[in-house]
């Protein structure tokens, strides 16, 4: 089943009620998000990006993931 930008969008806010959020991608399951949270402020971007992939709730796990490619940029508001 493919996944939507609204739904990875969805997932992302329920941990980053607050971030700004942009998700781009149309095929289903190759997508480019950029999430700028202060949250991450003095966090390095492994920190911010694990953050980010546990709000995604397992959907990139595997094979059998939803969601097979996520580019990810993460950072603090400036």
């Amino acid at each position: 089943m493919a996944i939507l930008a609204s739904d990875i969008e969805a997932m992302i806010r329920e941990s980053f009620p607050d971030a700004r959020i942009t998700v781009q991608g149309d095929d289903g399951a190759h997508f480019a998000a950029e999430v700028v949270d202060e949250s991450f402020r003095g966090k390095n971007r492994v920190q911010q990006q694990r953050a980010v992939y546990a709000a995604l709730k397992g959907r990139m796990d595997g094979s059998n993931g939803e969601l097979h490619a996520l580019a990810l940029t993460t950072k603090a508001p400036d």
